[in-house]
């Protein structure tokens, strides 16, 4: 019981001239509950008490031998030394035991206590010092030795095993009583009627001590800064685009962006593909939804989801004949167009896939439009401090008639800076569906160097054109992770730490709100 223990603590004490040790007062109570009696009498002062951590040795059952009997090199040295003509090489394991002739005779030959002769072992001294059983004895005795080598040595033969012991020392506090008295931690109202509450003592309050945390939810960093994204989208008259398929075909990942079939990015090695079903439905428009009877019992004519004027067969053989012979004033990739590879399915590797679906939409009626995406994708990548197999891209999307380059690059100034990401760096790049394209590199503080934050360029018109976009509508795209400017931003330098089982909770519940434009 917790009160037996407590006046045996206050007993134990009280008998002592001074201190008292844990282990030595109290051997077979556990750590727990020990701890718990001294933090109870020490709130009340009536002892003091300081924790000791220390090491303590403990013999394995080998080395209980050796300090009872001698170590396996004096065994084999007095063997030896009784056999006056020397002794038998062959026959010592006999005399000694096999164990013992296979460890000592290699430690007598390096302590120069023996000699060998021919097919003999002879003595080479008459008196030795087994230093292995002194040790052994004095760890016996002590739990430790003086000689942090001789510990060292002893573990690596494994004839030791530490282990961390916990104490207490313990004294009196200053207000220290040999009976612990229960305080009461509430005032009731039988207290009240029978004038108890005169006599009990009662705890005093501890206007210092923090209160009890209060359990709640809190934002992923990633959706803190997802949520200021989406601000900054919103406010430059942007609208979200639908990225509720996580599976795509081969054809929107791919092949309606211009991207070969032979293209290193559609290897196993860097997509995921999935295995069943092996390949899906041509492009075709999305499922009319169910709709619910009206209330004379008549089904109402299901409006159509896309525009009548979109021929999804004429789309899919435009992207063949783009890859196969080339299009457009395009020459293409001149390869045979394989309908298998296109109707793959895979895990969508960029958010493009669905931005090449709402400019297919859009081509139905031609007009400037700002699109945007943040949703998952994945790549088959090996994984390290700055990349993972599945992560978020922040995806935008410009339609509008008579835009350049420079008008790209300037844009890309104002978003990020919105962001609180100034002094851009570009650098020509290649993407199958962008020309040109630009790779956009900003400074991390943390890793203290230039990190790429996004890619971005002018989609081409083998991906326009088949779409039915008229001739003189261009198209700005960009993306970037949104992993990378929330390791900017929280100071993160390992990725793993932000997403995935190495996440520390603590870091979730306790980050700070973010604001992208401020430091």
């Amino acid at each position: 019981m917790a009160s037996d223990l407590l006046s045996q603590v206050l007993h134990a004490v009280s008998q002592a001239e001074g201190s008292i040790f844990s282990n030595d007062a109290f051997p077979t109570v556990d750590f727990t509950t020990i701890k718990s009696a001294l933090d109870r009498l020490g709130s009340r002062e009536m002892v003091i008490y300081k924790q000791i951590d220390r090491e303590e040795a403990n013999l394995t059952p080998e080395a209980e031998g050796i300090a009872a009997q001698g170590s396996h090199e004096a065994k084999v040295f007095e063997a030896v030394r009784q056999a006056v003509d020397g002794l038998k090489i062959a026959d010592l394991p006999g005399i000694v035991g096999k164990e013992t002739a296979k460890v000592g005779q290699g430690k007598a030959f390096k302590e120069g206590w023996i000699k060998k002769d021919k097919d003999l072992f002879k003595a080479a001294t008459s008196n030795i010092h087994d230093s292995s059983r002194e040790q052994l004895q004095t760890i016996q005795q002590t739990q430790t030795h003086p000689d942090s080598k001789v510990l060292s040595d002893l573990r690596k033969r494994k004839l030791i095993t530490m282990q961390k012991v916990i104490t207490f020392e313990i004294k009196k506090g200053p207000k220290f009583a040999k009976e612990f008295i229960k305080e009461e931690t509430d005032l009731t109202a039988d207290m009240l009627a029978t004038g108890a509450w005169k006599t009990v003592k009662l705890k005093p309050y501890n206007f210092n001590a923090m209160g009890a945390p209060t359990m709640s939810g809190a934002l992923h960093p990633l959706n803190k800064v997802r949520h200021e994204f989406r601000q900054i989208f919103f406010e430059m008259g942007f609208e979200e685009m639908p990225t509720n398929r996580y599976v795509e075909t081969g054809f929107w990942n791919f092949d309606a962006l211009f991207v070969p079939q032979q293209h290193p990015a559609r290897d196993l090695q860097d997509t995921f593909y999935i295995a069943d079903p092996p390949v899906a439905d041509k492009p075709r428009p999305d499922p009319v939804e169910k709709t619910e009877k009206l209330a004379d019992g008549s089904i109402p004519t299901p409006k159509s989801q896309h525009h009548p004027s979109q021929d999804y067969e004429k789309y899919w053989h435009s992207i063949k004949e783009v890859h196969e012979k080339g299009k457009y004033g395009s020459i293409g990739y001149r390869y045979p167009f394989k309908e298998d590879e296109s109707l793959k399915l895979v895990l969508r590797t960029h958010t493009t896939a669905v931005s090449t679906y709402m400019l297919y939409k859009l081509a139905a009626n031609p007009r400037p439009a700002r699109y945007f995406s943040i949703d998952r994708v994945f790549r088959n990548e090996t994984v390290d401090a700055t990349h993972l197999a599945e992560f978020h891209q922040v995806e935008g999307v410009i339609a509008d008639f008579g835009l350049a380059l420079g008008g790209l690059i300037g844009f890309m100034e104002v978003f990020f800076g919105k962001m609180g990401i100034h002094g851009l760096r570009f650098k020509p790049a290649y993407n199958p569906y962008t020309e040109p394209s630009l790779e956009i590199f900003g400074y991390h503080a943390g890793l203290k160097k230039w990190v790429e934050i996004g890619n971005s360029g002018m989609f081409r018109p083998e991906m326009l054109e088949p779409m039915g976009l008229p001739k003189d509508m261009r198209v700005y795209g960009w993306g970037l992770s949104l992993e990378r400017p929330t390791m900017i931003k929280y100071g993160v330098s390992n990725i793993r730490e932000l997403l995935g089982h190495k996440v520390d909770l603590n870091f979730v519940e306790s980050n700070p709100a973010v604001r992208l434009e401020k430091d």
